[in-house]
């Protein structure tokens, strides 16, 4: 049983989402978004590391997984996005927590069986995995989504490496 913390950076709304691994099933745990006001850039990437590490406090995750930069149309805002990765990632550093990266093609592809799906297919999908009442918002469905990837692919290495775990009597064999 893991505790895994997905992250959907952005330097004005950072979504998170929270999940608890039991085997090859998921369970949500919570959540949101962390929306800085700052309009100056090291004031908003101060926030995310903040919010991020509050996000850490609470849940104890034994996980993060963040999404990759994709190359956007404007650099400027390829740029910003990636230093709002960064602030992210070392907020989960300071607290020891394995990164995990993922591309947005990936999340799609293991959520939704697309890698090419809609927002709002990976939103109702996560909907579906982790039987929510409620669609989330966005970028927390989004930031779900990215720990829905990240377990599964731990699943999907562990079945790959033979390492299936088998219990006698509660022990593993």
């Amino acid at each position: 049983m893991a505790i895994i913390l997905g992250i959907d950076p952005g330097s004005r709304i950072t979504g998170y989402g929270v999940i608890r691994q039991i085997g090859a099933k998921s369970e949500y745990l919570g959540s949101g978004c962390i929306r800085v006001a700052a309009d100056d850039l090291s004031m908003r990437l101060n926030q995310i590391f903040n919010g991020v590490s509050e996000i850490i406090t609470q849940f104890q995750p034994d996980y993060f997984a963040i999404e990759q930069v994709f190359m956007a149309k404007n650099p400027d805002s390829a740029l910003k996005l990636g230093q709002a990765r960064g602030a992210a990632i070392v907020a989960a550093t300071q607290h020891d927590l394995p990164v995990a990266e993922y591309s947005a093609r990936q999340i799609k592809q293991s959520v939704v069986g697309k890698g090419n799906a809609e927002k709002t297919q990976v939103q109702h999908m996560v909907v579906q995995l982790l039987k929510l009442a409620k669609t989330p918002q966005a970028d927390a469905a989004d930031a779900l989504a990215v720990a829905l990837c990240h377990n599964h692919t731990q699943q999907s290495l562990l079945r790959m490496s033979g390492v299936a775990r088998k219990t006698v009597r509660g022990r593993l064999r």
